[in-house]
């Protein structure tokens, strides 16, 4: 039966080129959904939050994170990474890769090997 697999993440990022890489010369079929542009649900947040958690969603090295006013870097917690995230979509790590409602977060390409071995 065929998968259902979506790579989530900014057209322009590096390491989506390189996930988007490895999946096209591995055959593998995918939707993109970029959600800098087509932005997030805040259904779908809450549920990757549920599934892997704020602190593997949330981009803390990235630099739309880093300008943020120290203020908006302290204390920060599901509510306020969440609120975050749905503001400023590029303070999602990238990619978000979900097949079948499994979620892979970062690209790496000995763990895209095993999901799609």
């Amino acid at each position: 039966m065929p998968r259902l697999v979506t790579i989530h993440g900014i057209k322009a990022c590096d390491t989506m080129k390189k996930a988007r890489a490895w999946l096209d010369a591995h055959g593998v079929v995918y939707a993109f959904h970029d959600y800098k542009t087509q932005g997030i649900a805040r259904d779908v947040l809450e549920g990757w939050v549920r599934q892997v958690g704020w602190p593997m969603l949330l981009n803390r090295a990235g630099t739309t994170f880093r300008k943020l006013p120290d203020a908006d870097k302290t204390d920060v917690d599901e509510g306020r990474a969440v609120a975050l995230m749905l503001a400023q979509p590029s303070m999602i790590k990238r990619p978000v890769l979900d097949v079948d409602g499994a979620l892979t977060v970062g690209f790496k390409p000995e763990i895209y090997a095993a999901v799609f071995g």
